[in-house]
């Protein structure tokens, strides 16, 4: 296991090849850490390259910790993660403006349990009533994010991670469809007595 350095006010301490999460965009690596001038100011930059989206962010490293930058979870978190899948979800706002905001707002956090409940909602909610066309894309990119960093956490390519969080959505769908737990709103998954 490597040990994880820290600067004087106790903030970790990111070097080239470490892996990443950054907040709303999921998990990456850092490719780059060097000084640049920008706007006048001259300041250290992490460059890390953002999986999910293959987007490049820079992140100035006094800023990370604000930013919320955070090292990818460790293979035995996955399981904690695996757990709040497997949950059995929480209230949630009926009104979908709200809902929306409030699943966004978890994400925004760069916490990976709440991108679990984020995850883990909207699939109860996808199969209980279906999703509006935001959500759905919500969900999608909360997926994308969520397996993202459970690659690294895995150590697994992009196509494993994104079958593997599949495959425990549809096992959790298919449990709930049999412990009777899905309401039927949406018509054709009515259980009947």
């Amino acid at each position: 296991m490597s040990v994880v350095s820290s600067n004087d006010r106790g903030e970790p301490v990111y070097e080239v090849g470490d892996k990443v999460v950054y907040p709303h965009h999921g998990a990456g690596i850092i490719l780059k850490k060097g000084v640049k001038d920008v706007l006048g100011q001259r300041r250290e930059y992490l460059t890390i390259q953002i999986l999910y989206n293959e987007m490049t962010v820079m992140v100035p490293t006094e800023n990370a910790a604000r930013a919320g930058l955070r090292r990818v979870i460790s293979q035995e978190a996955v399981e904690d993660v695996v757990a709040v899948l497997h949950d059995d979800g929480s209230q949630m706002p009926k009104n979908w403006n709200r809902r929306f905001k409030h699943n966004r707002d978890k994400m925004k956090t760069g916490d990976i349990y709440e991108l679990a409940e984020v995850v883990r909602n909207l699939s109860i909610r996808d199969l209980d009533k279906g999703l509006s066309t935001g959500e759905k894309q919500m969900f999608g990119r909360a997926k994308k994010i969520l397996a993202s960093e459970l690659m690294y956490a895995r150590d697994i390519s992009e196509d494993e991670a994104a079958e593997y969080l599949d495959g425990l959505l549809t096992e959790i769908g298919q449990r709930r469809l049999a412990d009777g737990e899905v309401t039927g709103d949406r018509g054709a998954t009515a259980l009947v007595d």
